[in-house]
């Protein structure tokens, strides 16, 4: 059974492994149960055909043992009538009809052997199919966490390589950049950048008191007119 290699191979065989060997693994297992599901059938048809053979033989058998029932009673009859030729006669139809019983009798318990042994490896395979439904079941998920992983992993890599959050973060860097290199240019010219902010602070404030002492001085003009 070809289907049955495959499957243990497949069942041996790691997830990377399988999914490295196989082009669609889903697919293959869906498959090898179709395979081991029509294998199957044609084991019914031919365990169903010995065991009809099993039947007609056991029918031949009863057969023949009726025929030797029948030339016993008419071997019995004839001697009744004091027909001893007839009754020996009879007599031999019967050893004949006991022999072919037998005959058949030996034949009929070896097809049963043979019957029995092909019902347990019939049961054997369902067996088989059942764990193999329940494992294609397990494998399906653990191939579908095998490819959500590598899925997230992919999306990480693009996501460090060319993703906005990777554009954002170089243009980060560019600006910090940027920033010291105009810090270092006012170095070299003698200027000190905080020095600079507390000057204008400075004139700010000053501006503003200048603003409201004239403010305050235009207010007392005004005010003795009125």
């Amino acid at each position: 059974m070809k289907w049955l290699t495959t499957f243990s191979l497949i069942i041996r065989s790691n997830i990377s492994h399988l999914c490295e060997t196989f082009e669609n693994p889903e697919r293959v297992l869906n498959q090898l149960i179709i395979d081991m599901e029509e294998e199957l059938e044609h084991v019914r048809a031919s365990v169903a055909g010995v065991i009809a053979d099993e039947i007609q033989l056991g029918r031949k058998v009863e057969q023949a043992r009726d025929d030797s029932r029948q030339w016993q009673e008419r071997a019995a009859t004839a001697l009744k009538r004091k027909d001893e030729g007839s009754a020996r006669a009879a007599l031999e139809q019967k050893v004949l009809a006991d022999q072919r019983a037998e005959t058949l009798a030996k034949e009929h318990e070896r097809h049963k052997q043979e019957s029995a042994k092909l019902h347990r490896a019939i049961g054997d395979l369902e067996q088989k199919i059942r764990q193999a439904r329940q494992k294609r079941t397990l494998l399906l998920a653990r191939l579908a966490r095998v490819e959500t992983t590598r899925t997230i992993d992919g999306v990480l890599r693009r996501a460090d390589d060319s993703s906005a959050l990777a554009q954002f973060q170089r243009l980060e860097r560019r600006v910090d950049r940027a920033e010291a290199m105009q810090e270092a240019y006012d170095r070299l010219e003698g200027r000190d950048p905080k020095a600079e902010d507390l000057e204008q602070k400075f004139a700010e404030r000053e501006r503003r008191e200048r603003l409201q002492k004239e403010l305050e001085e235009l207010k007392k003009r005004v005010e003795p007119s009125e």
